[in-house]
């Protein structure tokens, strides 16, 4: 499993995704986002972008941040955000924002509620308008970059991370699963061996 860039003939998947998941598609441009994919089966697991509000004071935002249902659990969304908080930090921004209803899972990366007064005006503004048309429970938070971790539970689930998930395989099916006795019964074409 691996984090990478998205590419630009992804995008319809990418809004695809963002529409089954109810997510933010506000300003869509796929060149911000992320992948999660699974290197051995190529298939795509996640996904999330980071969106630079420009103004007197930018501002970084973390937003339509997914995991596909069968790659939940797995440290794919920890790994996404991870990636986008690098790059939140490679382009100058010491804090991120999210404006989302996920915000127990944000906190176990450092992501620390505050209230919409707190936030730049920018963000102020996104927020009504997200509570109002996109996801009503939004609400914001901030992590500075350098203040950003994944637990280590989670850096270890990603590395065995597989579709479906950690659920055991199916159990082969054996004659006694039909109610025949192997040791007693015979066959159609049993020789007598």
């Amino acid at each position: 499993m691996y984090v990478r860039d998205a590419k630009n003939r992804e995008e319809v998947w990418l809004l695809d995704r963002i529409e089954e998941m109810g997510l933010d598609d506000t300003a869509f441009r796929s060149r911000d986002y992320v992948l999660a994919i699974d290197e051995e089966s190529h298939e795509k697991a996640g996904f999330g972008r980071i969106r630079i509000h420009k103004g007197d004071e930018p501002v970084c935002e973390l937003t339509s941040i997914g995991v596909l249902p069968e790659w939940r659990n797995q440290g794919v969304g920890a790994h996404v955000i991870e990636r986008l908080v690098e790059y939140a930090g490679d382009e100058g921004f010491d804090t991120v924002y999210s404006l989302t209803s996920a915000s127990e899972y944000l906190s176990q990366f450092g992501f620390e509620r505050l209230e919409p007064a707190q936030l730049p005006d920018s963000l102020r503004d996104r927020l009504a308008t997200k509570q109002e048309n996109i996801q009503p429970g939004a609400v914001p938070l901030r992590v500075a970059v350098d203040r950003f971790q994944v637990p280590g539970h989670l850096r270890s689930r990603f590395k065995e991370a597989s579709a479906g998930g950690s659920e055991d395989p199916e159990p082969e099916e054996g004659p006694e699963d039909f109610g025949i006795d192997p040791d007693e019964a015979t066959y159609k074409y049993d020789t007598g061996d």
